[in-house]
């Protein structure tokens, strides 16, 4: 979906939220593939029919670039041809609106591709339109320019040509020893296993590590640092586990192994530092904290209506947080501050701002893994990594009547496209 059309929906919301009838809506939607079932329930466990349509126009700003003409379709055919007509019509005013350009420099010349076709008709059918799709992306062939990125631009964008791309260690702590205090993570697994398979189809070598101590962590982080990677091109680290605020005079926060002994989120990108791992030196490292970030339960601010209270919420989902100083059953332990230098070519993506919690659900993991494997099965194609962070921390900070904010600090040099093809 791109920006004018995303424009249009948030204009819009409170009409839509208003008048949308989503009951007539979900057939069209999951026989159209613009969600699985999962999603539509997922969609439903928002409450009230205004929650469920104010979450049905947040989760379709993710959805890719067929789902807008998708969702106008769904719309005519269910009879709500008001709203069709509203978004049909904005989008043809924005179109027709003067664009005041500035010029610019430009260090390389663009491909440029007839579109002629796409533009002057944005509601043509989703197979027509899917066609289309398919003879552009044949026509620029694998790694080649994605809306005027060009991949192959060692200067600008990192190149990620070998395969394996490189290694995904994923940690997934579920169950921890009785005397921690601390509940065992359910719907942890399925988030593991989304993961396995994202990063399996990114072309990384996926190792799953499982219910590890505090010094088999360490142990799995030298290990996989002590690695020849002189001819992979990435590392990409996962952690899923509960959470702690640690002293700390790099990166912000811990987490625990299943003994209750806390692992510092900076010693595990130190591990792969220049100085530790010379063969991952100028290539992207990046990491994954799926842990809370503290005790505060943040109910947002009204918009367009009151949120929901807290009881209308899925039992099944869980904070991944308590207050610190406390072991609470269930829940996880807060992280802490940040207070960062500046690491080359790191990432690190955590699944919560620092202070407040991590949210998780039994049955479909937690919201940030959840909406990370969305966001990048949808838009990876096309976006780079810090695009789709941002879309990440958008779609999970409009879930449920508790809030989220997933965030990152982002110390690569260049910009990252995973390897789709």
């Amino acid at each position: 979906m791109d920006e004018l059309q995303r424009s249009l929906l948030q204009r819009n919301r409170l009409r839509l939220v208003t008048q949308l009838q989503v009951s007539d809506l979900w057939d069209l939607l999951l026989q159209k593939g613009l969600f699985s079932q999962d999603m539509i329930e997922d969609i439903r466990r928002a409450g009230t029919r205004r929650d469920q349509a104010r979450q049905l126009v947040i989760d379709l700003q993710t959805r890719g670039s067929l789902a807008f003409p998708l969702f106008v379709e769904c719309l005519e055919e269910t009879g709500q041809t008001e709203l069709a007509e509203l978004l049909r019509e904005g989008c043809r005013k924005q179109k027709l609106d003067p664009i005041h350009i500035r010029p610019i420099e430009m260090l390389m010349p663009a491909p440029k591709h007839d579109m002629m076709s796409k533009k002057e008709l944005p509601y043509q059918s989703a197979s027509t339109q899917l066609r289309e799709t398919q003879r552009i992306k044949e026509a620029k062939g694998a790694g080649d320019v994605i809306e005027g990125n060009n991949r192959k631009n060692s200067d600008k964008v990192y190149i990620l040509e070998a395969d394996p791309c490189g290694f995904c260690l994923i940690i997934n702590n579920v169950i921890f020893e009785e005397h921690t205090d601390l509940s065992p993570r359910n719907g942890s697994n399925i988030d593991c296993q989304k993961l396995r398979n994202r990063f399996t189809a990114f072309h990384f070598e996926v190792l799953i590590r499982e219910n590890l101590t505090g010094k088999e962590i360490h142990k799995e982080l030298q290990t996989l640092a002590a690695m020849d990677h002189s001819q992979l091109d990435c590392c990409v680290v996962v952690i899923l586990s509960h959470g702690c605020e640690t002293r700390h005079s790099q990166l912000p926060g811990g987490v625990y192994g299943t003994d209750g002994i806390s692992v510092p989120v900076e010693r595990v990108v130190t591990y792969f530092d220049g100085q530790h791992c010379p063969t991952l030196r100028g290539k992207p490292k990046l990491f994954f904290i799926q842990a809370c970030g503290g005790s505060g339960r943040d109910r947002g601010f009204q918009m367009d209506s009151a949120a929901p209270d807290i009881s209308d919420q899925s039992a099944t989902v869980q904070s991944d947080a308590t207050p610190f100083g406390t072991h609470a059953g269930g829940q996880d332990q807060p992280d802490a501050v940040a207070s960062l230098p500046t690491p080359s070519d790191v990432l690190v993506s955590y699944s919560t701002f620092p202070g407040f919690v991590s949210w998780r659900d039994h049955n479909i993991g937690t919201w940030y893994v959840e909406t990370l494997d969305l966001v990048l099965a949808e838009n990876a194609d096309s976006e780079d990594l810090q695009t789709l962070l941002v879309m990440v921390s958008h779609a999970v900070a409009s879930k449920g009547a508790y809030k989220q904010i997933p965030g990152y600090f982002n110390f690569l040099r260049k910009r990252f496209f995973f390897n789709t093809t």
